[in-house]
């Protein structure tokens, strides 16, 4: 697994950089996502009960989640928090996507645990993505993803409708990842 953390010159330049959309906070509130955005919500049973919802959590926030689904995680620390930069990448070696992200929430209550983070200048797309693990009054445990995003570059643009299939499979390794690691 990874255990390098972000450092020098790129991390200053990520802590420095802008969010590339307006809209921060969305992927948690209450209402729809933002026009103009294509949406994806997945929402996943993962387990049950509180020792499920702390080991899912405990995963989620330590960036193991995504790190099991195949991404390549270079985060500023370790534990995810509010501000903390991250460089997603994705693909072999040379070859690989970067995708650089800003934590823009972080979720901490007794029943519900997660974080969003936004992307930055570089990354293929512009949007949102939430994480959040909660458990119901029958003790479930499910895990939410929800995003907006359109193309931030020409890549993207080009790629289309496979872009919408890469970012529903990513979505389906994440779910997997976090049951494998419950």
């Amino acid at each position: 697994m990874d255990a390098q953390l972000l450092d020098g010159e790129r991390l200053a330049g990520l802590t420095r950089a802008p969010l590339t959309y307006a809209e921060v906070g969305a992927t948690l509130g209450v209402e729809g996502l933002p026009a103009g955005y294509h949406h994806l919500r997945r929402l996943a049973v993962i387990g049950r009960g509180a020792d499920d919802l702390e080991r899912s959590a405990v995963a989620l926030l330590g960036w193991a989640v995504h790190r099991r689904a195949g991404l390549r995680v270079l985060p500023s620390s370790p534990q995810v928090h509010a501000a903390a930069v991250a460089d997603l990448r994705m693909g072999p070696g040379p070859l690989s996507l970067r995708a650089p992200v800003r934590v823009v929430a972080v979720l901490d209550e007794p029943r519900r645990r997660g974080f969003a983070y936004g992307t930055l200048p570089g990354h293929p797309e512009s949007g949102e993505e939430s994480f959040i693990v909660s458990i119901g009054d029958d003790d479930v445990v499910t895990f939410t993803v929800r995003a907006f995003s359109r193309p931030g570059g020409m890549l993207t643009r080009v790629a289309g409708a496979a872009g919408r299939i890469v970012q529903q499979r990513i979505t389906d390794r994440y779910v997997r990842s976090l049951r494998s690691l419950v």
